[in-house]
């Protein structure tokens, strides 16, 4: 990745995870979001509640924790939140 490296870390909640930016913000005001009809303008939160079991968005500074429903598995899942996230920062 060119600018910035996304790395995931586990929560205590297994259904939870951070994805974690180093070198780029995701902005200077932090967000949540507990429905994709919640999300107002914010491209990065709609695109994210497009990926199949999101269920909530917690969005700061340098990460974003991702809520998933139990019924989807992170391996398939990881991967295209990661490319959503590296993208909206043009990595």
């Amino acid at each position: 990745m060119s600018q910035a490296d996304i790395s995931v870390q586990g929560t205590p909640n297994p259904n939870a995870a951070k994805f974690v930016v180093s070198g780029a913000s995701l902005g200077t005001t932090s967000r949540s979001y507990f429905a994709a009809g919640d999300v107002g303008d914010d491209d990065l939160a709609a695109r994210l509640f497009g990926v199949h079991g999101v269920r909530a968005l917690l969005i700061v500074d340098n990460f974003i924790t991702v809520t998933k429903s139990d019924e989807v598995a992170w391996d398939d899942i990881v991967e295209d939140i990661t490319w959503i996230i590296g993208e909206a920062l043009g990595s």
